[in-house]
């Protein structure tokens, strides 16, 4: 299996700077627990060196999360979820880990997958067209 297998990449429409607040404002709407925002780019820029922009997201709900790490300890390498921003040549990606891999990867049941799935709804939101209403 190929190791992007189970990554998922989509389009958003707007910059990476504006995707990542319509990200987070997504998640605080959602109730949702943000983690971490990683601004890799500005990381590189400490060392040096350049790095297109490049913003990480962790975030999560622990009564989501919790359920599938105790049931599959070595869940807990891929949760909190997170949606990768970054910038392909003016182009805003939005990429994340589908859950699907949860189920090859450490045995996770269906029941607690769909408890990750909110992950696809969030990246479908940020590909929607902005004025759009595909948030769910």
């Amino acid at each position: 299996m190929s190791v992007n297998a189970h990554i998922v990449t989509k389009t958003a429409h707007t910059s990476v700077t504006m995707t990542t607040r319509r990200l987070l404002e997504l998640l605080e709407h959602a109730g949702a627990t943000v983690f971490a925002v990683i601004d890799q780019s500005a990381a590189a820029r400490t060392a040096g060196q350049e790095l297109r922009d490049t913003i990480l997201v962790l975030f999560g709900n622990p009564a989501a999360g919790t359920p599938v790490m105790d049931a599959h300890p070595l869940a807990a390498l891929d949760l909190p979820l997170r949606i990768l921003l970054w910038d392909d040549d003016g182009t805003t990606r939005v990429s994340y880990l589908d859950p699907a891999a949860f189920a090859e990867r450490y045995g996770v049941e269906p029941a607690l997958l769909e408890k990750l799935a909110v992950v696809h709804r969030l990246a479908d939101a940020l590909a929607a067209e902005p004025g759009s209403s595909s948030e769910g």
